[in-house]
């Protein structure tokens, strides 16, 4: 094996994957299941050497698994030399402690694999945080498994621990206090990005926020239409910490696209609260862009994912409805565009078929790309353009000709028509301007 190492997992061990199937479970279909559990094992590096679909009728509480289903795995491990087993599910301490010790090898959970992926992609000082936030609440609930010395009492020297106090106590309240830590500094971090959404709602530019399902595409979206060196490669979550650039649109002097993390089924909870303050930047967007994978054929178990997370964020309703104002939520409904990714690799019938769904939709809210190819992205922003123009509307103002911050905005963020000499104010030199100005920037232009 490598020795290099990633937390407790191993890099290059071989790995076996246990996916449990609930009965009556509305899901991903099993090899889609299994293939997205491969993909984030490949995305820490280990071998998957074998998968397994196991069907549970009745969750045991102990092992999860009956006995004569442990033993499977056991002898799929013999037969395939694997070191590892994932159990492409949440397993409970007790359940990963008695599987460990029935199969003779480390087990680990969907929850613990993907918190070692995002412990070891994570680059930005906030990004480190809300890992390590997620690490320390996954790991408080496994004490029991995770220290030989729990038994032990401990003395008490004031602050050190009171009389009788046991060692898992301790330790319990250690990660307790470093949490608390950790949660003000992500509040502070949390305020400094309210502080830049603030500057941003009042700078002349919109910001477009790109989402989608883990390995979507939008890295290599993001890269082709801004320029720029994102990682993008053919792994899951290969963006984890929010990526800002500015592009240019028809019509428009600039825009900021933001590329996000993608999403998944089953994402652990430690990690949708410790990652609540990246996905906050998706609210404080004028244009959600949902990046869809339209060549795998779980695409619309996928699309069901993300937009149940931009529900639960009140951006859109779980049908991908954009919500209007007040419903549901207090953030404001936010218009979103559906890209169709990965239109290069779909066989020839099945993309007429989407192109004749597509027509008969007569919905102006999609848009077919190929991120890798760049066929489709001028289609795509000028489709971002128009919808962000969508509710403009005609205005007429008359500005000192010295003031040049707000003629700035309205020649940044509208889009002038005319403009002539006013004669003189009491301020100086006027000019008259006809700018269409969407409701949005109106609102701006009335707080400068």
């Amino acid at each position: 094996m490598n020795d290099e190492t990633t937390g407790e997992v191993t890099r290059g061990a071989r790995a076996l994957v246990a996916y449990p199937q609930m009965r009556g479970r509305r899901d991903l279909d099993t090899e889609a299941r299994l293939e997205e559990a491969r993909g984030l094992a490949l995305a820490i590096g280990l071998e998957v050497v074998d998968a397994l679909a196991i069907v549970i009728r009745e969750p045991r509480a102990g092992t999860l698994f009956g006995e004569g289903q442990i033993q499977n795995i056991a002898t799929a491990c013999e037969q395939n030399e694997a070191e590892l087993v994932i159990v492409d599910g949440s397993l409970t301490a007790i359940q990963q402690r008695n599987l460990e010790d029935k199969l003779k090898r480390k087990v680990i959970d969907r929850t613990g694999l993907i918190l070692e992926i995002f412990g070891e992609r994570a680059a930005t000082a906030e990004g480190r945080l809300q890992v390590e936030l997620a690490h320390l609440d996954y790991q408080a609930g496994r004490l029991v498994r995770s220290w030989t010395h729990l038994e032990r009492q401990r003395g008490g020297f004031g602050f050190l621990g009171g009389p009788g106090e046991t060692q898992i106590e301790a330790d319990r309240r250690l990660i307790r206090d470093r949490m608390a830590k950790i949660r003000r500094e992500l509040e502070q971090v949390r305020r400094t990005r309210g502080l830049h959404r603030d500057r941003r709602e009042k700078a002349p530019w919109p910001v477009i926020a790109l989402v989608g399902y883990t390995n979507a595409g939008k890295s290599t979206l993001f890269n082709r239409l801004t320029g720029a060196n994102v990682m993008a490669e053919n792994l899951l979550f290969a963006t984890l910490d929010p990526t800002m650039r500015a592009i240019r649109l028809p019509g428009l002097e600039k825009a900021i696209l933001s590329d996000t993390v993608g999403f998944i089924s089953d994402l652990p909870t430690q990690l949708v609260a410790a990652f609540r303050a990246t996905l906050e930047e998706v609210t404080a967007a004028d244009v959600i862009v949902h990046v869809r994978d339209i060549a795998n054929p779980d695409t619309d178990s996928q699309k069901r994912q993300v937009l149940a997370v931009l529900a639960d964020l009140g951006v859109a309703s779980a049908d991908g409805e954009t919500l209007e104002e007040g419903e549901g939520s207090d953030t404001k409904p936010i218009p979103i565009i559906e890209v169709w990714n990965k239109w290069d690799i779909l066989p020839p019938d099945q993309a007429q078929l989407l192109k004749d769904a597509m027509a008969h939709r007569h919905d102006e809210t999609i848009a077919a790309v190929s991120a890798l190819t760049g066929e489709g992205c001028e289609a795509l922003l000028d489709l971002a353009s128009r919808t962000l123009t969508q509710d403009a509307k005609v205005h007429t103002f008359v500005i000192p000709a010295a003031d040049g911050q707000r003629l700035a905005f309205l020649h940044a963020r509208g889009e002038v028509i005319s403009e002539k000499d006013a004669g003189t104010g009491q301020n100086g030199p006027e000019l008259r301007l006809d700018v269409r100005l969407s409701q949005r920037e109106f609102g701006r232009f009335g707080s400068l």
